[in-house]
């Protein structure tokens, strides 16, 4: 079974970064929020496994999306 690949959405100054857990660099930086969960979206996606991680400007996170196979699905 494949390892669940996580992306993270966070604030970056004044910017937003997108980095891949695990890496040392920023994926990529985007001026705009909704451009930086946009490109996170299809990166995740396109793994067997994948995680979006979107934070708050403050830091907290605000929600997690998982795509491809989860094997603990959530019951009824």
């Amino acid at each position: 079974m494949a390892k669940r690949v996580t992306y993270t959405v966070g604030p970056d100054g004044d910017r937003w970064s997108l980095k891949k857990r695990g890496g040392s660099r920023a994926t990529g930086t985007f001026d705009r929020k909704e451009d930086a969960v946009s490109r996170g979206r299809e990166l995740a996606k396109a793994q067997e496994r994948g995680q979006l991680v979107i934070k708050k400007q403050n830091g907290r996170i605000q929600t997690e999306y998982t795509y491809g196979d989860d094997p603990f699905p959530p019951r009824g």
